[in-house]
């Protein structure tokens, strides 16, 4: 496919905008001359040929509108129109993030209520909505943690993190100053106890858990684990990227949880991916209010307001409020769900991903062979210690018929892992041709080897070199347009 610099040619342009019969002043009076440049290379083509390339590329897009896109751990699910229609509403996509809190009622009595069904949904105190994401709810979460301490004039230096957590996790506690010690998974993938029990010291200030960890398992032992935490004084952080595992049927705040973070790109009703906007509202415990950001949104007799008054608060740790856009798609999923379908919503992701399991099972190694949660991972040691065939072979293959891998090598603690999410808004029809293609692949891994390990081979792009392409991107365009033929 061209380039759109190779459909250029000189004088062609996509709109002619009439001459201005108002005397314009020179840019220089306008903008800082150091700022203006001349030798802007932009293509010059006419609107059809500019529609047609932008199409074309966006034909070769993927994403969740169209086919299954079973990414472990990231929750890539369909999301209902309807909440983007919402988040459209004017009220809601004019509001000036500086209007007046008069101007702003609607939006304040969301946001509120947001926080309140949150609070809860996942049995906490309250919540904070600033969060843009996933690791930055994580940030927050740890930066309470440290002020909490801090205001018991306690020195705490270390935070444990399980094996089986979201990587993002160490680098949350290591921005706030914490050397981060790793707890080890016992045999059925969750927190090796014993191991817990001797890391855990007083200069300890707690404990980093995804649950359900990423091999998808929830933590059987988790009121133990609560316990050793607490018992000498630290705190209990939850992860809860994995949350579609478990709403409506366990609340973290009654597992003995401190601080949580969600992720209401992934579990609220977001599209997810591409950089674009997300929310990773925080909620804590009674203990840890005090900490929480500021502004937080009140609601008094005359209405709902933002209060700063918080002396312990950790500050603000977003511009503005957060992104709103998000928090009123996730406030209309879970109004119109309500508790029965946020419950149908868990039922049926954990549904879908033993039926994966149950049906994968036979083809590809399952290192964990106990019932799963949102997730199930495989490994693909099988057909490498058979066929030489690595998972990164496999996910290749996928390509060719037309699905999106799953999310492959993560977990660190599975070799050749294959992490596959169905999510809950999937079809048995959708499971079943993943599956079959899946079982196929496995099939084309022992008889013919040598397809797998060459695919893909019917995508415009084949296989790339990955390494340098991460270390070297070559992404400059290099000719002037004078020199593309006419």
């Amino acid at each position: 496919m061209e380039l759109i610099f190779e459909k250029s040619r000189p004088g062609r342009q996509a709109t002619a905008i009439p001459v201005s019969d108002v005397p314009a002043p020179p840019l220089e009076e306008l903008i800082d001359p150091a700022l203006l440049r001349s030798d802007v290379d932009l293509p010059e083509v006419a609107e059809v040929d500019l529609i047609r390339h932008f199409t074309a590329l966006s034909r070769r897009n993927f994403g969740v509108d169209m086919g299954f896109y079973p990414l472990g751990s990231c929750t890539m699910k369909y999301n209902p129109k309807l909440n983007e229609e919402t988040a459209r509403m004017t009220g809601f996509a004019n509001l000036h993030p500086y209007a007046p809190e008069s101007c702003a009622q609607g939006t304040l009595q969301l946001l509120y209520e947001l926080k309140e069904a949150l609070a809860e949904i996942f049995g906490m105190a309250d919540f904070t909505l600033q969060p843009a994401a996933g690791a930055h709810g994580e940030l927050t979460g740890v930066m309470m943690i440290k002020k909490h301490f801090e205001k018991r004039g306690e020195k705490r230096t270390r935070i444990l993190i399980p094996d089986s957590a979201h990587g993002t996790n160490c680098a949350s506690g290591a921005l706030c100053g914490y050397s981060v010690t790793t707890v080890r998974s016992n045999a059925e993938g969750g927190v090796d106890l014993e191991h817990l029990r001797s890391l855990m010291a007083e200069d300890v200030a707690g404990l980093m858990l995804t649950n359900p960890n990423t091999l998808g398992l929830f933590e059987r032992n988790i009121t133990e684990v609560a316990a050793i935490v607490h018992g000498r004084g630290g705190l209990l952080y939850g992860d809860g990227a994995n949350a579609n595992a478990f709403l409506g049927k366990a609340r973290p705040g009654d597992l003995g949880f401190d601080v949580i973070q969600l992720n209401l790109h992934k579990t609220f009703s977001t599209p997810h991916g591409c950089g674009g906007p997300g929310s990773g509202p925080v909620g804590v415990s009674r203990e840890m209010v005090p900490f929480l950001p500021i502004p937080r949104v009140v609601k008094t007799g005359a209405g709902y307001r933002w209060d700063y008054t918080a002396p312990d608060t950790i500050g603000r740790v977003r511009a503005f409020y957060g992104n709103v856009g998000v928090m009123v798609k996730a406030f209309t999923y879970i109004r119109t769900l309500g508790a029965e379908g946020l419950r149908h919503v868990a039922e049926t992701a954990v549904l879908n991903a033993n039926y994966v399991k149950a049906r994968l099972e036979p083809h590809f190694d399952l290192p964990y062979p106990r019932t799963c949660m949102h997730e199930c991972v495989f490994s693909g040691r099988r057909q490498v210690k058979e066929s030489n065939v690595h998972t990164s072979d496999m996910a290749k293959r996928l390509l060719d018929y037309g699905f999106h891998p799953p999310t492959i090598y993560f977990p660190l603690i599975v070799p050749e892992a294959i992490m596959i999410e169905p999510g809950e808004t999937e079809s048995i029809e959708t499971l079943d041709a993943f599956c079959n293609t899946m079982i196929a692949i496995a099939r084309e891994a022992r008889d013919n080897p040598d397809v797998v390990r060459s695919a893909p081979l019917t995508t415009p792009v084949r296989r790339l070199d990955e390494v340098r392409a991460a270390r070297d991107p070559d992404v400059v365009w290099k000719r002037p347009l004078t020199e593309i033929p006419a």
